[in-house]
């Protein structure tokens, strides 16, 4: 039976990180809004439907695949970062639900809104705070544009995603759970 669950875990996981750069490469030229929302849509879903530790590691390898298919930052002193802004926003969100909470409406909200809200605030403490100043070679234009992608619009597609992924996870759970 461990040997079942393990390919479970491992196909469930590749099934949602492959979700996630597909989504990333066909709505790169969409806009943060729309391929952030989407990205953090598939980081929740993954996390609630899929597990904790699948969640994580989809979390975790997100932005080093974005960057290698050259959808995700151009710098790689980015990604540490990115990747656990991606990893606190699947664990807030996970604890609240299933660990914190009664998983009612207003957890629920709690959950979204405190997620989202910490992978905003590691997002734009590590980079825009942390990581831009030392970039002395940035020109001011790149800076300003880096810190604005990096700043509250991070918090609004955190908060898109997570609640669409609020409203779907349910019913591919239990889709989930009767396929195996």
């Amino acid at each position: 039976m461990e040997k079942n669950n393990n390919i479970l875990w491992i196909t469930r996981t590749a099934l949602f990180l492959a979700l996630l750069i597909i989504v990333q490469f066909v709505s790169k030229n969409l806009g943060q809004f729309v391929t952030g929302s989407l990205v953090n849509l598939v980081l929740v879903t993954a996390g609630l439907t899929a597990g904790i530790s699948s969640g994580l590691t989809i979390a975790i390898l997100s932005p080093f695949f974005a960057f290698i298919l050259g959808v995700g930052p151009a710098f790689p002193q980015f990604l540490p970062v990115i990747a656990i802004g991606n990893a606190v926003i699947v664990l807030m969100v996970w604890l609240f639900t299933y660990k914190w909470s009664n998983s009612g409406l207003i957890s629920n909200v709690l959950a979204i809104v405190i997620g989202a809200t910490a992978k905003f605030l590691v997002l734009w403490m590590g980079i825009v705070k942390i990581i831009l100043p030392m970039m002395t070679a940035l020109k001011p234009a790149q800076m300003a544009k880096l810190g604005a992608a990096f700043s509250w619009s991070q918090l609004i597609t955190a908060l898109i995603g997570a609640s669409i992924a609020f409203m779907i996870a349910p019913t591919l759970k239990k889709a989930m759970q009767k396929k195996g």
